[in-house]
């Protein structure tokens, strides 16, 4: 009997010691990580404010970026506005109206300020297609008047559904006087500008749209596209404007391989000066969007990059990666952000086991292995007891 009642303590005993070890600790050190070696500049006007929106790899970077007139960047929210309110598919031609006197009226006192307009004639028949075909190619100030007034009677209660999308988009720094951005009260930001442009082209009709160096309406023939470099260069739209306030003013979206899909970059510059305004604009934005492009990088880490430590007091270990590991990152996009998670353990760790993982949150999120750089074991029970 005593015997038994010895071996039966001994394996009560024998099973509750590894329950009495007190769970490892780690601690992870995760610095800064910035790519090594020289990286492109990123091109930033000398002048006025501009900023980058690339929404395949997160970047939403912004240089001077203030409050300003827009001119015709202004009719990107009129095309918002007006393809919510009147969703338009591919190959349909959307409602139409017929060109007043009045219409012609405005069109004959928008050439007198020099706004961009195209011409338009009393019973011209014009459908949504073609006024947003105007409007995005070649910035026609009257087809936007002409769009308002199909949507919402009139230019103040299109104006006022204008300035309540921009808060439902939390675009806080944009305010609409007008439809077409001719007047100075239509401001925003270049951060808020290229945001708005990334939605409106999610819809592929805007794109086929802003694509076209020309376009061909009924009474106006063809005219071309005001926005720089479209056709070449891989790019693809968007709008631009200038007026003497606001200066030369480009949303450019610019195509870019990334692994085998192809994805979009926009630069947006405001307040260019020089020239005809839009030439100095779009050149602007054209070396943005290329040295934000050219920014990709391969990072390299390393076998056995240290990024803590694991273990008991006075007896932990270091952990790393298992093998090497490498990934793209976009240097303006500055710092690699990483997270790391790790195991707790009761019992010992052996050289080379898994103990946690190490998350990269580049072009994609990454998940790396980290193991033990040597083995660890929990104090004894007599040095726990000592």
């Amino acid at each position: 009997m005593v015997l038994g009642l010895g071996v039966a303590a001994a394996l009560i005993v024998g099973m509750q010691l590894p329950l009495l070890h007190r769970p490892s600790d780690a601690h992870i050190v995760l610095k800064a990580l910035r790519p090594a070696g020289p990286h492109p500049a990123i091109a930033w006007p000398t002048v006025g404010s501009a900023a980058l929106v690339i929404p395949s790899i997160g970047i939403k970077e912004s240089h001077n970026d203030s409050v300003v007139p827009i001119a015709s960047l202004t009719k990107l929210m009129t095309a918002y506005v007006v393809l919510k309110k009147l969703p338009l598919a591919e190959g349909a031609t959307g409602p139409c109206t017929t060109v007043s006197s009045d219409d012609v009226a405005t069109y004959e006192a928008m050439k007198l300020t020099d706004q961009s307009s195209v011409a338009v004639s009393v019973g011209e028949s014009l459908c949504e297609l073609d006024l947003l075909n105007g409007l995005l190619v070649h910035s026609a100030s009257n087809y936007a008047v002409l769009l308002a007034e199909m949507v919402a009677g009139n230019t103040t209660s299109f104006v006022a559904l204008m300035n309540q999308t921009a808060q439902t988009l939390r675009l806080a720094g944009t305010h609409y006087a007008d439809v077409s951005g001719f007047d100075d009260g239509s401001v925003s930001t270049a951060l808020d500008q290229g945001e708005l442009a990334a939605m409106l082209m999610k819809s592929p009709l805007v794109r086929s749209i802003v694509d076209q160096t020309s376009v061909t309406l009924p009474v106006a023939g063809t005219v071309n596209s005001f926005t720089p470099y479209v056709g070449v260069d891989n790019v693809i739209g968007v709008k631009s404007g200038r007026t003497a306030a606001a200066g030369g003013c480009d949303v450019m979206a610019v195509t870019f391989e990334l692994g085998d899909q192809i994805k979009i970059a926009y630069a947006i510059v405001l307040g260019q000066r020089g020239g005809d305004l839009l030439g100095p604009a779009g050149d602007a934005a054209l070396a943005l969007a290329q040295t934000a492009i050219s920014s990709e990088v391969g990072v390299l880490l390393p076998k056995g990059r240290i990024f803590g430590r694991i273990g008991w007091a006075g007896a932990t270990v270091p952990f790393g990666l298992a093998q090497n590991e490498q990934f793209s990152w976009w240097s303006a996009k500055g710092s690699v952000p990483l997270t790391a998670r790790v195991r707790r353990f009761t019992g010992t760790v052996q050289r080379g086991e898994t103990v946690g993982w190490l998350v990269v949150h580049a072009t994609r999120n990454h998940r790396y292995r980290l193991v033990a750089e040597s083995t660890v074991s929990p104090p004894s029970l007599w040095q726990r007891l000592r």
